[in-house]
């Protein structure tokens, strides 16, 4: 890994005319700004579909497109939208996604498009439904899901499949993967490379668990025995309650990590890299019974560890093979730390990460501090579930204020003022991690109001959007001065 530099910020993010960031010309701009400002990576978030509470890492499926993340606006220029249906679903605030009126609108404007698919449309449609399984096994699943009343598939009491919809899923996906590619490959005309997001774990009412019921620990009538979680830590007293199914590791071993494998060639077909969430859970797991109230009911179990590793390797290894270039995989090593988990990570050959926000514990030790970074790192001012960095310097005590501000230089006792958050910047962008990450609201310099997501809080949350305005006031000399002087360009 090369040294150099990127921005988290996920593409619901983004600006946009119809109530989300998509696949449009806004991506392209902000690409346009990531490379004046010396950038090389753009890190999201994941393209799966959301779930209800809007989280994109609880899904349908661990394959399939999120629909409102197509461009409205290609399709019309296309002919499968006139000027007054796209008219009809134009956002009214630009400054958070409004998903309660993507839920109403945006699958029957969708829907309206595909009906307007040519024979040739359907012809190249079907095409690429059998050149890519794992995606058509979704689009069966959804019709499948309406045919039964949307309900989730342990529910379901019979075996249609709305063709109608079966094919709109179909045109979804193709569209999507059609529009993202065009944006990928903007970018890398451009230097940029872009990092994408594996959850770790699936959705109990998805599409992965549905047909691979086999490779899950459920009881003999599909329910899950134990879910997913994690300890208490940094973020929660009573630890997080995912209630996502476990996987049987054991099972999937024996056909050599098949399902997982395929999920890495199609994210290494999406992106140039990837970072891996909950990478720990490869190591050990955070086991709770499906019926506990809370996480702290839960307890560790090994994972597949280095048997996995290796098969993902291999899998990486095809990918360079085809790519002409080695995808870069992050191992998301946040949480408690083991010992175990070091050697893991170490043994992995992948880079872990590193958050700055985590650092000021009163231990000089501690790995998220700068000075003991490690050159195959990434490092982070936050991630997605963190304070913005200017809302985390606002909310510290005292005391730990002043403690961040005296290790990043910056002495003035006005710290209410950019050049503070400036110094932080500049003390991660200086250490010796091959790539850092800034989040695009301490790119700007934005608050606590502007957080992507609180863990443990079901509502307000992934909503954040930025306006052109905000990223045309970006100070592009600034980064690119950052970047050249601490050999990221």
């Amino acid at each position: 890994m090369s040294r150099s530099s990127g921005v988290l910020m996920h593409v619901t993010s983004l600006p946009g005319s119809h109530s989300i960031g998509c696949f449009g010309k806004e991506a392209r701009d902000f690409i346009d700004l990531l490379a004046d400002c010396g950038f090389t990576w753009w890190q999201v978030l994941p393209f799966c579909m959301a779930d209800e509470c809007n989280s994109p890492y609880k899904s349908y499926s661990a394959f399939g497109g999120n629909p409102y993340l197509i461009d409205l606006r290609i399709l019309a220029a296309d002919g499968y939208l006139t000027p007054d249906e796209l008219a009809s679903v134009q956002e009214d605030t630009p400054y958070y996604c409004e998903f309660a009126k993507l839920a109403e609108t945006r699958m029957d404007i969708l829907r309206l498009a595909a009906s307007r698919a040519t024979d040739d449309d359907r012809a190249e449609i079907a095409k690429f439904a059998a050149e890519n399984p794992y995606l058509e096994q979704f689009c069966e699943f959804m019709a499948r899901r309406a045919a039964n009343g949307d309900t989730p598939w342990y529910e379901w009491t019979g075996d249609e499949i709305n063709e109608t919809e079966h094919f709109t899923w179909q045109f979804i996906q193709y569209h999507f993967m059609k529009q993202w590619q065009a944006v990928r490959a903007y970018a890398n005309e451009k230097g940029i490379r872009i990092m994408g997001d594996i959850p770790i774990y699936v959705a109990y009412d998805s599409c992965d668990v549905w047909a691979n019921r086999e490779q899950f620990r459920l009881d003999k009538d599909g329910r899950p025995t134990s879910v997913a979680g994690c300890p208490p830590d940094y973020f929660s007293e009573d630890g997080q309650f995912w209630g996502n199914p476990l996987y049987d590791w054991k099972r999937m071993a024996k056909d050599g990590f098949a399902w997982w494998s395929a999920r890495i060639r199609h994210m290494l077909t999406l992106f140039d890299g990837v970072r891996i969430d909950h990478f720990r859970g490869l190591e050990a797991y955070w086991s709770i019974p499906a019926d506990a109230e809370t996480a702290k009911a839960g307890h560790w179990e090994k994972g597949p560890r280095m048997p996995f590793i290796r098969q993902l390797r291999k899998v990486v290894d095809e990918c360079e093979a085809k790519l002409g270039y080695r995808p870069l995989i992050v191992a998301e090593d946040l949480g408690e730390s083991t010992p175990e988990l070091v050697k893991f990570v170490n043994d992995s050959g992948f880079p872990g990460m590193r958050v700055f926000q985590f650092g000021f514990d009163g231990d000089p030790a501690n790995t998220h501090l700068p000075h003991n970074y490690i050159p195959n790192t990434v490092a982070y001012t936050g991630t997605h579930d963190n304070n913005t960095l200017l809302g985390f310097v606002w909310e510290c005590d005292e005391n730990t204020r002043r403690d961040v501000l005296d290790y990043c230089g910056f002495t003035d006792e006005n710290w209410n003022r950019p050049e503070s958050y400036d110094a932080i910047i500049r003390t991660l962008m200086s250490s010796v991690a091959d790539l850092c990450i800034l989040p695009i609201q301490d790119v700007l310099g934005f608050g606590a109001a502007c957080r992507m997501n609180t863990p443990g809080e079901a509502e307000g949350n992934w909503s954040y959007r930025v306006t052109a305005d905000q990223l045309a006031s970006i100070d592009r000399r600034r980064f690119v001065g950052m970047n050249r002087l601490y050999g990221r360009m």
